[in-house]
């Protein structure tokens, strides 16, 4: 998938220098590119989308149609230049970039947090409170349950992997003694 993040790194770039200029609009932007982009990753979205039967004004339509929070201007325009140009399948990379960009301006970052059990809100706070220290940013947890952990937690932020589960402890074990 390489090449949908080169063709959705200018579009994300450009949202990103654009939506700066307003007090709220790295938020704004950021909200409305989440929706836009799990609206365009559903799979009769993307069929539909793809239709030849159908213009690029009606397609335009269809997509603003199934967005349910209100367009302004600029939103209706992305869309407008996202299908006119076959881009609009790539709005959840757009999305996901923009984020990165956000956070990266913000001094965040996304923490994905997957655990064997589930965490209750003191036992995320505590997690996350170490975390940053480890890691020297502020991070949004995004916590999900993976019970082939067995046990312990797996943590991802950017393109570091903190694996602290007893899968890994038991396959470390195992490369050990098969050496």
């Amino acid at each position: 998938m390489a090449e949908l993040s080169t063709i959705a790194r200018p579009y994300a770039e450009a949202l990103f220098a654009s939506a700066r200029q307003s007090p709220n609009g790295l938020t704004q932007w950021s909200e409305l590119l989440s929706e836009l982009g799990h609206v365009a990753s559903q799979d009769d979205v993307r069929e539909a989308l793809t239709d030849p039967r159908l213009n690029v004004a009606q397609r335009t339509e269809l997509f603003a149609g199934l967005v349910k929070t209100p367009l302004t201007s600029e939103g209706r325009n992305l869309i407008e230049l996202l299908v006119s140009n076959h881009r609009i399948l790539v709005l959840p990379q757009i999305a996901e970039q923009f984020d990165h960009l956000k956070n990266e301006h913000e001094g965040t970052a996304l923490a994905e947090i997957r655990s064997a059990f589930a965490l209750d809100d003191t036992q995320v706070q505590q997690l996350v409170a170490g975390l940053e220290k480890k890691f020297g940013l502020k991070l949004k947890p995004a916590v999900t349950v993976d019970a082939d952990l067995i046990g312990g937690v797996r943590v991802t932020v950017g393109d570091q992997v903190l694996d602290t589960s007893v899968r890994a402890q038991l396959a470390r074990m195992r490369d050990t003694l098969a050496a």
